[in-house]
């Protein structure tokens, strides 16, 4: 079954070989000439192209490792000066560098149906992560290695789950030092392993006067050197060349705006169709007169084109990196303060998800692709509640356990798990924009949406009569209420104005930025909902049961 599995992920994504964006292949293939032709002390400083290398070393380490197997397929893909070289053998060595980088998820996705335990359903996460839309788009359409980095954290919370807390964490310390995206989950990591690795008896809740003797500090000693040998082995070339400040300025670009090229689907995403909207009711209305509000002109233009580090409010408050910053961390912290009280997995691997949320919501310059990391981890947190048990529920939204005290899966999991990924994935249609590519990237989120949602409907039980729901038999949309259904059903009109009427109504140039505004805002709605429905799960009064019995 599982190496069907990988058939038929490999056979699909060798058909995506001819959909490329020449941006993002030209990225990578000028990291390969950067890391292949130039020492190191000039990685970070390479100007020579736009395209610049901006991931933490271990990343360049990998790009140099791939480059040297480039050089032998074709020299010239390893020139630095040799700008928007895309020949065939270069665009099928950097596809199949992908393909065979992402058996790292797989090997994972392996170890995680052993783990988690209750294979036949586990196999449907695996089939959720391994034909993910999202890595299929940003990986296999556009060219990135993200499968490859999930599988390496996928590795970290198997380990974890596990118990092998101290490999768990040197693990997502080399992580970090791959892809600095990671930062997102670092907090509900650092609660996690510091609780649960430095801390006896950490099952159990520590009372102020057992601090000092349940502190265990020589594993304290094995997690900071390990982590500490790490960022030595990444960072400390770049340190004795004295290049860590322009390392720093590459990965943490804050001169850039809050969003990206578009609006990603989050919190900000909202907050600027909200300063549109205020924005013509200030002009066209006798509004602004009647609530004193300015309307800052030079605005008009600047949010509507969506370029990076193109970001000016006409009405509402201009926010700052600080107070995205500010608001991350307070999203974060409640989930943070629970994993360290009762540091058992379900806890963890809940943390995490919240503060993958909390990032994507709140963050400064969030990349559309991050909404990834939120669904990745939601579905590990599925994979374990369908391991504890598959035949245990008590209605909508309940919170159910096994005799192991792991939360069960319920209605309200998979409604949370299944809008997020639809609109996280909606969300990321955008970034492939040519016509040949539409009809590929609604087929993968619909075929995907269609047999994940179908196979996880099997693991849950039927909600009661009296759980709210309008459930109709046993179709797919049957644990979702009238609001959700209508929802994803929207998904439709909304493309079809998105993909079709906007340029038959206004042309190509016309109001080019409106169907880029309505596809980020629609799939904003989807996902602050489901960190709603997340949230509430996860602080659900069944949760603050379970400490008590714990206590």
């Amino acid at each position: 079954m599982q190496t069907s599995l990988l058939v038929i992920s490999t056979a699909l994504k060798v058909l995506l070989f001819p959909t490329y964006h020449s941006t993002d292949f030209e990225v990578h293939r000028n990291w390969l000439a950067i890391t292949h032709s130039l020492p190191i002390s000039q990685w970070y400083l390479e100007k020579t192209s736009e395209w610049t290398l901006d991931y933490p070393p271990f990343f360049a380490w990998f790009e140099k490792f791939l480059a040297m197997f480039a050089a032998q397929v074709d020299p010239k893909i390893v020139q630095v000066d040799n700008l928007g070289y895309d020949t065939l053998a270069t665009i099928y060595f950097q596809r199949i560098t992908v393909i065979v980088s992402e058996l790292v998820l797989y090997w994972a996705l392996q170890r995680m149906l052993t783990v988690m335990g209750n294979r036949p359903l586990q196999k449907i996460i695996n089939w959720s992560l391994i034909l993910n839309p999202g890595l299929l788009m940003v990986d296999n359409m556009h060219f990135q290695y993200n499968g490859f980095l999930y599988g390496i954290l996928v590795h970290s919370l198997v380990d974890a789950k596990q118990g092998k807390l101290l490999r768990s964490g040197i693990l997502f310390a080399a992580l970090l030092n791959f892809k600095h995206i990671y930062l997102y989950i670092a907090p509900s990591y650092f609660a996690f392993l510091l609780r649960a690795y430095c801390f006896e008896n950490s099952e159990n809740s520590i009372r102020s006067r057992s601090w000092i003797s349940a502190f265990r500090p020589f594993n304290f000693l094995k997690l900071g050197f390990s982590v500490i040998v790490v960022f030595a082995a990444s960072l400390g070339p770049f340190v004795a060349l004295n290049q860590l400040p322009q390392l720093a300025g590459r990965l943490f670009p804050f001169k850039r705006g809050l969003t990206h090229s578009y609006w990603a689907a989050n919190f900000w995403a909202l907050y600027s169709f909200a300063d549109r909207i205020m924005i013509v009711l200030v002009s066209k209305t006798p509004l602004g007169q009647y609530l004193n509000l300015s309307l800052d002109t030079a605005a008009l233009s600047a949010t509507t084109r969506g370029l990076v580090g193109d970001t000016a409010f006409g009405v509402l408050p201009t926010i700052t990196a600080q107070h995205t910053l500010l608001l991350t961390v307070l999203l974060q912290i409640p989930s943070l303060i629970s994993v360290f009280r009762k540091p058992s997995f379900d806890r963890f691997i809940g943390s995490v998800v919240l503060s993958a949320f909390a990032s994507f919501l709140a963050g400064w310059h969030v990349h559309e692709k991050a909404i990834l990391l939120v669904t990745v981890t939601m579905s590990v947190a599925l994979a374990n509640q369908i391991g504890a048990s598959p035949n245990m529920g008590s209605g909508a939204g309940a919170l159910a356990e096994s005799k192991s005290g792991s939360t069960v899966l319920t209605p309200r999991d998979v409604r949370s798990f299944m809008i997020v990924s639809l609109a996280g994935y909606i969300g990321l249609w955008p970034l492939f924009f040519t016509r040949q590519e539409t009809l590929t990237k609604v087929l993968i989120t619909v075929i995907w949406f269609v047999v994940v949602g179908t196979g996880l409907d099997q693991c849950i039980p039927k909600p009661a009569k009296d759980s709210g729901f309008s459930a109709s038999g046993r179709s797919l949309l049957r644990h979702f209420t009238t609001l959700e259904r209508l929802y994803v059903f929207g998904c439709v009109p909304v493309q079809l104005y998105v993909n079709l009427i906007h340029e038959l109504l206004f042309g190509q140039e016309q109001l080019a930025f409106l169907p880029l505004m309505l596809t980020s805002v629609y799939a904003a709605v989807g996902v602050v909902y489901g960190w709603l429905l997340y949230s509430a799960t996860y602080f659900s009064p069944s949760k603050a049961l379970e400490k008590k019995k714990t206590r």
